[in-house]
């Protein structure tokens, strides 16, 4: 960056201002807070998030310094806002999966049918037929653990634990079971990739990847989620 382009000093002195500004008001909201989850305590810890975030950016521009600070980031996921003690909860699951052995996959449904008269392949047998039959005989966790018999290759995958303030209604997100889904709401997190078993000769994760809190995944590539702060 040339010099025109860095911060001045005022502007990185005024960024620091700002911080001072928002610890204060973050603890008067603390000090005075009703309830576990008041929403001001809230609204105070995400303006004191972005004002130490841009103080660190400019910090970082006009000195090449850094702070102490852990500002969470998108890939960490967004500070947890929901209640203190939700009355209900979701789990919301993704794994990925490669289909490295088609043929594999799709005898493993053929068997399944011819033991099965509820369970049909259509005339295509292809390898969605076969998934469907895959996923209406076993459950999930089974095909997981089981992925290679199936000629399966997991992929990444996350677990999600979201707050509710009551448990829905029978049938009521079916139609759309994910379209609501706030990840401020995420009570806590658990992400398993490759990506966290890549560490350089030093011992440092690729990329800076590391657990929450700045412990590093541990020897599953499980990545400990985001607790409410």
């Amino acid at each position: 960056m040339s010099d025109a382009a860095l911060p001045t000093v005022a502007e990185v002195r005024a960024a620091a201002e700002a911080v001072k500004a928002a610890l204060d008001r973050h603890l008067a909201a603390v000090e005075s807070r009703i309830g576990d989850d008041d929403p001001d305590v809230y609204a105070a810890f995400n303006e004191l998030a972005a004002a130490a975030e841009e103080y660190d950016e400019l910090l970082y521009d006009r000195y090449d310094e850094v702070t102490p600070f852990e500002i969470p980031t998108p890939e960490d996921g967004l500070p947890y806002t929901g209640p203190a003690e939700p009355a209900a909860f979701s789990v919301l699951v993704r794994r990925d999966y490669a289909v490295v052995e088609p043929a594999r996959l799709i005898a493993q449904a053929e068997r399944i049918v011819a033991h099965d008269r509820e369970a049909e392949l259509s005339q295509d047998g292809g390898t969605a037929d076969a998934l469907g039959v895959l996923f209406g005989e076993y459950e999930p966790d089974e095909i997981a653990s089981r992925a290679k018999d199936f000629g399966l290759e997991e992929g990444d995958s996350t677990l999600w634990i979201t707050a509710s303030e009551e448990i829905a209604e029978p049938g009521e997100w079916l139609s759309m079971p994910f379209a609501h889904t706030d990840p401020q709401d995420v009570m806590h997190r658990f992400d398993v990739s490759s990506v966290f078993d890549e560490e350089t000769d030093d011992g440092e994760d690729v990329d800076g990847v590391a657990g929450v809190d700045g412990e590093d995944a541990d020897d599953e590539a499980e990545k400990p989620g985001l607790t409410p702060a």
